[in-house]
């Protein structure tokens, strides 16, 4: 199975597609639960759903819909999950106000960070010893997983909600964006194991909330999705090396490409292909959509949820 393509959401279902034919070749029932997100491993093996004060695992080749693992240990529903580059080990945050760290095999938590409010988004840094994650009162930790504590707290805009965050795959930078639709950047760098956080820019992405930020794998764009029905990709300029004016903002560092027009409702989730040439989008009308960005046309649509989509995962790496 070289492309893994899975949707979810508020119908209690998972589905695998076929990329490009569209066509559902599974589905997998989630009666106790809607699903928030998904996330496959890098080895391609599993699927993990994030859903309500639960995790559960599944075999991506199996045809067993009872899933492998549950893992247990929130109070609430589970925003966001991402693993390891091995596979060792996986990570979680929870409107209960944490982020987990989990052991893949065993189901256990191995570490619990406290952020005392709703946790919307956690991401793992390419150099595995660091996670970003961010809140709804409005700031942005870094964790320190050798050190075993948060290095920076960063506020973007005091007491607003920042709804997503993504890293580069290079560690180069950090993007974050709001409930008022903008989006903060940092750049990152690394030097003896410490990790400097210096502002770039901030820019008006949209006009209300932003529901998910990701930066392409070759670092060349940023996908905003957005309550206004939309999804956006932004150009990243490679003069970012020297900080701007986070008062004036510096949105010429991040031109707008193109904007992604078709979906209905809100845009909650999206991903990119491994070449960065396409994105998959997951929409409250029920739909995901697959956008080459290269003509801003749409490649195929998913139809088969009968309640919204909210979150897509996509793994179409080559195996080594």
């Amino acid at each position: 199975m070289s492309v893994i393509l899975c949707t979810a959401g508020y119908d209690h279902t998972i589905r695998f597609w076929e990329a490009l034919s569209g066509i559902c070749s599974r589905t997998i029932p989630s009666p106790d639960s809607q699903v928030n997100r998904l996330c496959i491993s890098p080895d391609k093996r599993f699927l993990a759903a994030a859903g309500h004060h639960n995790v559960k695992l599944y075999d991506v080749k199996s045809s067993n819909p009872t899933p492998i693992l549950t893992f247990q240990g929130h109070t609430t529903n589970v925003t966001a999950v991402a693993f390891h580059c091995e596979g060792k080990w996986m990570v979680t945050s929870s409107e209960d106000g944490t982020v987990k760290i989990w052991d893949v095999r065993s189901g256990t938590i191995q570490r619990d960070y406290k952020h005392g409010s709703p946790v919307n988004d956690v991401v793992i840094h390419p150099n595995q010893g660091e996670l970003i994650s961010c809140d709804r009162a409005g700031t942005v930790r870094v964790w320190d997983l050798g050190e075993n504590k948060c290095s920076h707290q960063l506020i973007p805009e005091e007491d607003v909600s920042v709804a997503s965050v993504t890293v580069a795959s290079d560690g180069s930078m950090l993007c974050a964006g709001n409930n008022l639709g903008r989006v903060f950047v940092w750049k990152m760098h690394q030097s003896r194991d410490i990790t400097s956080l210096v502002p770039i820019c901030k820019f008006s992405a949209h006009n209300t909330y932003i529901t998910r930020v990701l930066l392409s794998p070759d670092v060349q764009h940023l996908a905003t999705c957005s309550a206004d029905h939309t999804a956006k990709i932004w150009k990243v300029e490679q003069n970012m090396a020297e900080p701007g004016s986070v008062e004036a903002g510096e949105p010429e560092k991040f031109p707008l490409e193109m904007t992604l027009h078709g979906h209905q409702r809100w845009v909650w989730d999206c991903a990119f292909s491994a070449d960065s040439a396409y994105l998959v989008t997951a929409c409250s009308d029920h739909n995901a959509r697959l956008w080459e960005l290269s003509s801003r046309s749409i490649i195929r649509q998913y139809n088969g949820h009968h309640r919204g989509a909210v979150c897509v995962a996509l793994n179409d790496t080559a195996l080594s």
